[in-house]
């Protein structure tokens, strides 16, 4: 690993994805929350979760978002040591950070940002974007001859934890006066699975990070539903 990463960290508020720049995949992909198991008074965070040791049933849960939006700062900073230290063992106060934000963030919400990076982290810079223009970046330079390179514009739809943008971007930046967005996004989805499950077969209402868990590792978004389809028939 080079002396002076880039760490890049997609802050979701269901999943964190953190890497190193210039690794194909993330490192780590983690819930954005932490849970407390009846039998034990020990709060559990990030891959500590994902433990199958752990019974998890009716567990309380704390996020640091809500409705989308970063509101515990505190919690955050809790989970985001854990992940620099222990599962990307980097050393902040060496390395620079890429960091993701939901369009129309509040400025009170990136000044308290800001603060945690540089005065708790002691970050040598730090470079904040959204997920569109990312994601447009991306798929550009993977594909130098598609149609996206060449028209250097693109809609994307970013369907988040709590809600959903369209969002068209331009030679790498968020049209925002472009942008719709919906109240509706991956929390509706467990909910409703929650709903379907308990109606036909056991109470699962109390048990949303299990639920989650479940449509995290079975569901998927086809890139091709006739081939899908067909696979699955």
């Amino acid at each position: 690993m080079s002396s002076n990463p880039v760490v890049v960290l997609d802050n979701g508020a269901g999943l964190i994805k953190a890497g190193i720049g210039g690794e194909r995949d993330p490192t780590t992909v983690v819930p954005n929350c932490t849970a407390r198991p009846l039998s034990s008074k020990k709060f559990l965070l990030a891959d500590q979760l994902l433990s199958p040791s752990e019974d998890l049933t009716s567990a309380v849960l704390r996020r640091p978002f809500d409705r989308g939006y970063l509101i515990n700062h505190d919690l955050q900073s809790t989970i985001w040591s854990h992940i620099f230290s222990s599962l990307l063992h980097i050393t902040p106060s060496s390395s620079s950070l890429l960091l993701t934000e939901p369009l129309f963030n509040l400025n009170s919400i990136q000044r308290a940002t800001d603060e945690i990076v540089f005065e708790e982290f002691n970050f040598r810079s730090l470079f904040v974007s959204d997920s569109p223009s990312l994601v447009h970046l991306y798929e550009a330079s993977r594909r130098p001859y598609d149609v996206v390179s060449k028209a250097q514009s693109s809609l994307v739809v970013d369907v988040g934890f709590s809600f959903a943008h369209a969002a068209p971007v331009f030679q790498n930046f968020t049209v925002n006066y472009g942008v719709k967005r919906m109240d509706l996004g991956g929390k509706a989805l467990t909910n409703y699975l929650k709903e379907l499950v308990s109606y036909r077969s056991i109470n699962v209402m109390d048990e949303t990070f299990l639920i989650d868990d479940v449509k995290e590792k079975l569901c998927f978004v086809s890139t091709d539903v006739a081939r899908d389809l067909q696979i699955a028939r």
